[in-house]
């Protein structure tokens, strides 16, 4: 091994230097605050976990996404957190057992097997919310605007805003009487956006004239506020769960956009992303120049069921590590710089850091001065007191 690659780091896998882990910093603690005034309780999820309860109800998604190795202690299968959802939701139904609606919060490091286009890279800082134990539209819309909350804290605008409903296909595939392979089929076909592919395997699969033709205009059904409408046409005939998940779609944008006007709307109900895991609506949120999405959640009811407590449950995560990017340029300079010795500068230093000032103390013989270490101002002696004074580049700020 040459010196070169002993700096390699694994593929996926990225540190975080001044001053990126400052922003970092400052923004979990800004968004902790954000949902504690929502009333969500912070929780701290172990990093491992048996994997019987780590992957449960996740389906294969998660499965391959995760690190796996054997416990020495007991021979049992453990797994490295690849998504703090399902540990939240362990949380709720077997640690907490509280009553009526519980409202959870994280931030912490996961680790993935692999990245891709969706989850961005292999250890990724997971911060986000879940509310447990209500059904309702209203529990889907704060969630929403809590995530929207979120990116308006990190700093993003033009917020493009992606929604699906799970239950429409879910209703379809349920009506038609599919067997697991030719829903899996159906399921790639429209996970590929093409309509050939999508139109033979309907062909292959569905009996009923009117089903098919439901199925042949799933695939086209994306696009903005309009979509809802011809949805409307184009399921007249379909199950009631499917016209149920349609008017809560409608009353979702329309509630977000009451709070969030600038908020561009999006609508693809052929988005299967998350088809083993989530039960109801589906959401992403997008910016411009950023080629994945910052926010991603919905809804996925009965997660807790494993573990003895079904329970309604919705909610959202973001990569902290990404997040921090939308804050453009470098921080401004906003400490003090302070000479290795002096009389009294003991005294002097505390107290600056008692105030909640940044100081930074030269070392003796050290050659770099405060430009190099984000100060705008020098600590100079003054009529027997130390005072600080700004640097001749930063006087306008004074």
């Amino acid at each position: 091994m040459t010196i070169a690659d002993r700096w390699l780091l694994p593929d996926g896998m990225d540190e975080v230097l001044p001053p990126q882990a400052s922003r970092m910093e400052e923004l979990r603690r800004a968004l902790l605050d954000l949902y504690h005034r929502w009333g969500y309780d912070q929780v701290m999820p172990p990093p491992v976990e048996f994997l019987d309860s780590l992957l449960t109800g996740t389906g294969t998604d998660l499965d391959l996404q995760t690190f796996k190795l054997t416990d020495q202690m007991t021979g049992r299968m453990m797994g490295v957190s690849a998504d703090v959802t399902p540990q939240v939701a362990r949380m709720d139904a077997h640690s907490l057992r509280r009553q009526g609606p519980v409202r959870l919060c994280y931030c912490t490091n996961v680790l993935r097997a692999k990245a891709d286009q969706y989850q961005g890279g292999r250890s990724p800082v997971q911060v986000g919310v879940e509310l447990f134990g209500h059904a309702g539209l209203e529990a889907d819309l704060e969630i929403l605007c809590l995530a929207l909350a979120s990116l308006e804290t990190a700093g993003a605008a033009e917020i493009h805003l992606a929604l699906g409903h799970i239950g429409i296909y879910r209703s379809l595939v349920e009506a038609a009487g599919l067997d697991a392979d030719q829903e899996r089929a159906l399921f790639d076909a429209l996970a590929l956006k093409s309509p050939g592919e999508l139109n033979a395997r309907v062909d292959e699969s569905v009996r009923d004239p009117g089903l098919a033709a439901m199925f042949r205009a799933l695939g086209d059904l994306h696009g903005g506020r309009e979509v809802l409408e011809d949805a409307r046409e184009a399921f007249q005939e379909a199950p009631q769960p499917v016209g149920a998940a349609l008017d809560q779609l409608r009353a979702l944008v329309d509630g977000v956009l009451a709070e969030y006007p600038g908020v561009e709307p999006y609508f693809d109900l052929a988005e299967l992303r998350g088809y083993q895991y989530h039960t109801g609506m589906m959401f992403a949120a997008y910016v411009p120049h950023y080629g994945q999405a910052l926010a991603k959640g919905g809804r996925y009811d009965d997660t807790g069921r494993a573990f003895g407590r079904a329970r309604p449950a919705t909610g959202f995560s973001m990569d902290l590590k990404l997040l921090a990017t939308l804050a453009p340029g470098e921080p401004e300079p906003d400490g003090i710089w302070a000479p290795a010795e002096g009389e009294g500068l003991a005294d002097a230093l505390q107290a600056l850091r008692q105030q909640g000032e940044r100081v930074v103390q030269a070392l003796p013989g050290q050659r770099t001065g405060p430009a190099e270490h984000r100060c705008d101002r020098r600590l100079e002696r003054i009529d027997g007191r130390w005072e600080p004074r700004f640097l001749e580049t930063h006087q306008d700020r004074a």
